[in-house]
């Protein structure tokens, strides 16, 4: 169990039979009574956010929350399948759940999937990954500016911004957390 005075940004923690996350944390105390710890909750299922103030003497009930990591597969219309890599039982992920990860998805690509009693409601993505330029423009020699640089599309559907050497056909690097080039890899 948790206790009020546990309470901080990035703590998961039940209520009513949801796992929810303290996304946002403000402490007061008054001069006379009770401290007060206002929270900006996220559900972790639904995504629903909304604040609730607690007292210091409020408890709460720990999520049973546990990160495995899968391998993932496919996807079909709904849904994107994903393989526990050690005992080959599959899951399914929902756009929702999935999120802004769907255009840094490539086939076999090993993740961490957030579990909350065995079914699966959330992912972690590796924090680099590889993919090929599928379309970029030419580079026109004695275009070195400093800084410059050109919009690529990968294999993924994804759209990032290069340096002007990167070519159709090559590998790069992407930060899964900014979404940004990091550098060419030679495969």
């Amino acid at each position: 169990m948790y206790l009020a005075s546990d309470l901080k940004k990035g703590l998961k923690f039940e209520i009513d039979g949801e796992p929810y996350i303290v996304i946002g944390f403000e402490f007061k105390k008054p001069g006379k009574g009770q401290s007060l710890y206002k929270c900006k909750l996220k559900n972790m299922i639904t995504g629903n956010l909304f604040e609730r103030t607690y007292r210091s003497g409020d408890k709460f009930k720990r999520a049973d929350l546990e990160e495995q990591e899968m391998e993932y597969l496919y996807s079909d219309k709904d849904s994107y399948c994903f393989m526990n890599t050690a005992n080959y039982e599959q899951h399914f992920l929902n756009k929702d759940q999935v999120g802004d990860a769907t255009d840094l998805l490539k086939d076999n690509t090993v993740c961490t999937i957030l579990l909350y009693n065995g079914l699966p409601i959330g992912i972690t993505l590796p924090n680099f990954i590889n993919l090929q330029v599928v379309e970029s423009e030419p580079w026109a020699k004695g275009d070195t500016a400093t800084g410059s640089t050109k919009p690529a599309i990968l294999e993924t559907g994804l759209e990032v911004q290069v340096p002007p050497f990167i070519d159709q056909g090559q590998m790069i690097k992407i930060d899964t957390r900014t979404r940004e080039y990091v550098e060419r890899v030679n495969e």
